[in-house]
């Protein structure tokens, strides 16, 4: 699990790689259990799912605070 204030204290820019790293792990869980049906560690997929959640609030937030 990542802790906010860890990605809170990273680059918009190692935030961006964060995510698109997270979405490939994601999307490489959901192959494998497409293809076996059912996952070793069925979990990883909940909380990969959820960490990358938490990486692109962080980035909203940064987004919206150079706004304004």
């Amino acid at each position: 699990m990542l802790d906010l204030k860890e990605i809170r204290s990273q680059a918009s820019e190692a935030i961006q790689a964060q995510i698109k790293e997270m979405a490939k792990e994601i999307y490489n869980l959901e192959n494998e259990l497409r293809l076996n049906r059912k996952l070793d560690k069925p979990h990883l997929l909940r909380s990969k799912k959820k960490d990358r959640a938490r990486l692109m609030l962080v980035l909203h937030e940064k987004k919206l605070e150079a706004q304004g």
